[in-house]
């Protein structure tokens, strides 16, 4: 029944509410935060080709294209919130964005080459098989690329006072508080940092992949 639940509210959320979402989300009042101290931490450089996966309706697209990256591939399994990300491209005139429909967990089907730096936000916790999605997308990142996971939680301390609040927020997208996403940034990169904003309701992870070993590299030769 919990299953049929998720689904039912995701539906309106993610599929028939994409045009108002950017409001009803309160992405400016408590969100934001998080996604731009995601993107700043990755330490993008002019030129550079960014995986967005989860991209949603583009809210990390006017991030991304203040560093003026070189490429953003943007990857989202709602055609409506794509179209709303398109709409945004359009009205920008983006011309280095491409936006792609389709699962994250099939990311690595869906996008040529590899990528310097790869975004998650507020995404990963709402897929489905997230470990797959996740290493897809780390198979994606070059060595020596940086990765940043944005997600939530329920708050803590003086901040508890928000929790039916944020156990609604959460409920209502499907998040799984339970896998704290971003402790994949933690385990697998090198120089992680870690940050919690909005009283522990929001977690952002960044970290850079190691470079591979001679040992590695030497391994693939003889496979």
């Amino acid at each position: 029944m919990l299953g049929l639940m998720t689904t039912t509210l995701r539906m309106p959320r993610y599929q028939l509410g994409a045009r108002v979402y950017d409001v009803v989300s309160l992405e400016r009042f408590v969100y934001r935060a998080g996604r731009r101290a995601a993107i700043e931490g990755l330490g993008l450089q002019g030129g550079e080709r960014v995986l967005d996966v989860g991209c949603g309706t583009g809210l990390d697209l006017p991030f991304l294209m203040e560093a003026d990256v070189g490429q953003v591939v943007g990857v989202d399994t709602s055609a409506p919130m794509l179209a709303q990300a398109r709409r945004r491209v359009e009205r920008q005139g983006w011309s280095a964005v491409t936006l792609v429909e389709g699962d994250a967990a099939q990311v690595s089907s869906l996008v040529d080459g590899l990528f310097d730096a790869v975004v998650f936000t507020y995404s990963l916790s709402v897929v489905d098989d997230w470990r797959q999605a996740w290493e897809q997308a780390w198979a994606l990142l070059r060595p020596g690329g940086r990765i940043a996971v944005v997600d939530t939680a329920l708050p803590v301390g003086r901040w508890r006072v928000f929790e039916p609040l944020a156990r609604l927020a959460l409920f209502s997208g499907g998040v799984d508080e339970s896998r704290e996403v971003w402790q994949q940034v933690l385990i697998a990169t090198d120089d992680a940092t870690y940050e919690v904003l909005m009283g522990g309701h929001v977690h952002v992870a960044v970290g850079t992949k190691p470079a591979a070993s001679p040992q590695d590299l030497e391994s693939r030769r003889t496979r």
